[in-house]
């Protein structure tokens, strides 16, 4: 919801999303220090307990934000309709991503947000975000601390990035507002880029791209360079077409209809 403090519509496109958490009391903690710094959405992936009584008490009246917390089963349903994800990790992976810190972080997530939904997502409070997950995000945010002693809790690194956001907001707040995309520009939705990495995924088997290799290497590679290219749904649109149209010629190739 807008507030007076934030009127622009990039408030109300910021979502937080827990993955996979374990204690009812932090995701209570977690609204709590969301309400503290003006913002208010928050979606629970897979929660092992919620509603819990902890997590009422621990949000120390902000259960409002837990009344309206939106539960889904997997991180691809939380992130759908979004159009820039960041994934919260505390370690480098596998999974190579562009990777901020949280003041960069959240200047990205706003200004994204003038565009279209944008979320920030954290992981379980052992192992965090499996590289399956962060596979889904445009961008990893890393908070540098200290080395020595780096395990931060879960609503206490929630709390950093919600502090982040509220001073990007702030700061969006006081300048001018940027020039909207044109229609037919619209940024193209999470769930539509994964339609089309995954139709990519099953061209590239079906024209024997990969000889006989392993494909994960590859796909990650594509994914982060069609991710960098903040695709409109035109253009998902259209690569889409060329890729049916190498499957079709596979097909015929082959022999199939």
């Amino acid at each position: 919801m807008n507030t007076p403090e934030f009127p622009l519509p990039a408030a109300d496109r910021l979502r937080i999303v827990l993955v996979g958490t374990q204690h009812p009391g932090n995701i209570g903690a977690a609204a709590r220090a969301l309400k503290t710094m003006g913002l208010a959405r928050l979606v629970l992936v897979a929660p092992e307990q919620f509603p819990a009584e902890e997590a009422s008490r621990r949000a120390a009246g902000a259960d409002d934000l837990l009344a309206d917390a939106r539960v889904v089963a997997t991180l691809a349903e939380g992130v759908a309709d979004c159009r820039y994800v960041l994934g919260c990790t505390a370690r480098s992976r596998r999974v190579q991503l562009e990777e901020f810190e949280p003041r960069q972080a959240a200047a990205r997530a706003v200004t994204m947000a003038a565009q279209g939904e944008v979320a920030m997502v954290f992981g379980r409070e052992r192992t965090g975000l499996t590289n399956e997950e962060l596979q889904l995000c445009h961008a990893a945010v890393h908070i540098p601390a200290n080395p020595e002693y780096s395990s931060l809790n879960l609503a206490a690194a929630v709390q950093v990035l919600a502090y982040e956001l509220r001073l990007a907001l702030r700061g969006q707040a006081s300048s001018p507002a940027p020039e909207s995309r044109h229609p037919d520009d619209a940024p193209a939705s999470h769930a539509q880029l994964e339609g089309f990495f995954a139709q990519l995924g099953q061209t590239l088997d079906e024209i024997d791209f990969h000889k006989g290799r392993t494909p994960d290497s590859a796909m990650r590679k594509l994914r982060r360079l069609f991710l960098r290219a903040d695709l409109s749904e035109q253009e998902v649109r259209l690569l889409r077409g060329v890729l049916a149209d190498a499957q079709r010629m596979a097909r015929l190739a082959d022999g199939r209809t």
